[in-house]
């Protein structure tokens, strides 16, 4: 198999190549005439590539909706540094493209980096950076980005680890002097225009309230004229719809506020944390662009991966297993080992041990996703498959099965059946 140039061969990606009009943009405009004439709202599903079955399902899981996939990375998950996936941008493009030939997908794919700003990457928060060597390593993180073909690009320096109560136009100005950066980048190297996310929700202490998005706005559309950057605009706003860490209620009202407001900008809200969201289908209904969907689907594989491994249990009772994988062990050691956990402990919580036996689960599993690529784990999770597949199972479609359930879900319910088809005649 030879890696295709385009990370897609959809018809939509060669018109955005030919009028030399950012995909995402283009995608969006037809979403709206689709809508329009079908009397439908549609919101776009972006997936969290967290995991190399993740990443697969979510092409198969489009494949059957025959729609449009977004791919959201955060910096923790893909970088320079290989992240905890074990890729860079460039390896992510790659394995996309290896993943939806493989399947003979040929739809939209939309690859985008999600939260891309200072001390968002786990390493520059926990040994305290200093600005500039965050600013640097998140430009250069933005230079692979688009070198590697990405479409998107979410510019977010809503956290500062040592001003907690960071100023509005703070945020502004650093929003203002990153995308400065890839438009100098990019038009340096001769790569076409590319799309903007800014914001965040109030996970980072960001744009919580809508005195706060509309200033925000304002700056933002003041700072790009003076910087000579006016015809620049970004794609998606992000807003705080509701949904976060720890609640799932889509607020429709409040999106349905914010659209109204982005709208006047000519930009779309995109959600975050939509993770078990409990109103999936409210998305479109109030308007609201994309949605993010990340630790879910983790989760569901961790779930798959535990199911599998008590099988594999009641196999070895009957004597037909030689040796177990003991994966759940080996997981659960790495995920301690790892310390990524304690960023999720709150101010009374001390460690694993003094967590109920609820909390301690949840973030195990919400933690896997960070050491499913370490080479213990994947040895581990291959002598379980071993195990499995001599007594007749496809551990693999299990899995990926499973995953795919939940994907479809969001298909369904942002009402992107058969969306390519539509697009195709628009």
């Amino acid at each position: 198999m030879e890696i295709s140039e385009k990370i897609d061969n959809s018809r939509i990606r060669e018109e955005s190549d030919k009028s030399c009009i950012p995909i995402v943009g283009l995608l969006l405009k037809k979403l709206k005439i689709v809508s329009q004439i079908h009397k439908t709202n549609c919101t776009l599903f972006a997936v969290c590539p967290n995991s190399e079955n993740v990443l697969t399902a979510a092409i198969r899981s489009a494949k059957r909706a025959n729609a449009p996939i977004m791919f959201a990375a955060t910096l923790n998950q893909v970088d320079a540094d290989g992240g905890y996936t074990g890729w860079t941008q460039k390896d992510l493009i790659r394995k996309i493209k290896e993943i939806s030939y493989g399947i003979g997908f040929d739809g939209p794919i939309i690859t985008a980096m999600d939260h891309g700003g200072p001390w968002l990457k786990d390493i520059q928060a926990i040994e305290r950076w200093n600005l500039d060597k965050c600013m640097s390593w998140i430009k250069k993180s933005f230079e692979d980005a688009i070198a590697a073909g990405y479409d998107l690009i979410h510019i977010d320096p809503t956290v500062d680890i040592f001003n907690e109560q960071i100023e509005i136009e703070t945020v502004v100005n650093r929003t203002i002097e990153l995308i400065s950066h890839i438009e100098n980048f990019r038009k340096t190297k001769r790569i076409g225009p590319i799309s903007y996310e800014v914001g965040t929700e109030e996970v980072h202490g960001g744009l919580a309230d809508i005195s706060v998005f509309n200033k925000f706005l304002l700056l933002m559309k003041k700072g790009l004229k003076l910087k000579g950057l006016d015809n620049i605009w970004p794609i998606f706003i992000v807003g705080k719809v509701g949904t976060d860490l720890y609640t799932t209620l889509f607020d429709i009202n409040i999106a349905k506020k914010l659209v109204d407001i982005t709208g006047r900008y000519n930009s779309f809200l995109k959600g975050h944390y939509s993770d078990f969201v409990s109103n999936p289908e409210d998305y479109p209904k109030s308007g609201m662009g994309a949605a993010n969907v990340g630790p879910e689907f983790t989760m569901i594989e961790y779930d798959a991966l535990a199911e599998l491994a008590q099988i594999e249990d009641e196999l070895y009772k009957k004597n037909k297993v030689g040796k177990k994988s003991n994966f759940k062990n080996v997981l659960e050691k790495a995920i301690v080992k790892s310390n990524r956990w304690k960023k999720w402990l709150r101010n009374d919580e001390k460690n694993l041990n003094s967590l109920s036996t609820e909390k301690k689960e949840l973030i195990i599993k919400t933690c896997s996703r960070y050491v499913w690529a370490q080479p213990k784990v994947k040895l581990s999770q291959y002598e379980l498959y071993k195990n499995l597949e001599q007594n007749g199972i496809d551990p693999q479609n299990w899995v990926l099965m499973k995953i795919e359930a939940g994907m479809d879900k969001y298909f369904r319910s942002f009402n992107l059946i058969d969306l390519n088809e539509k697009l195709k005649i628009y």
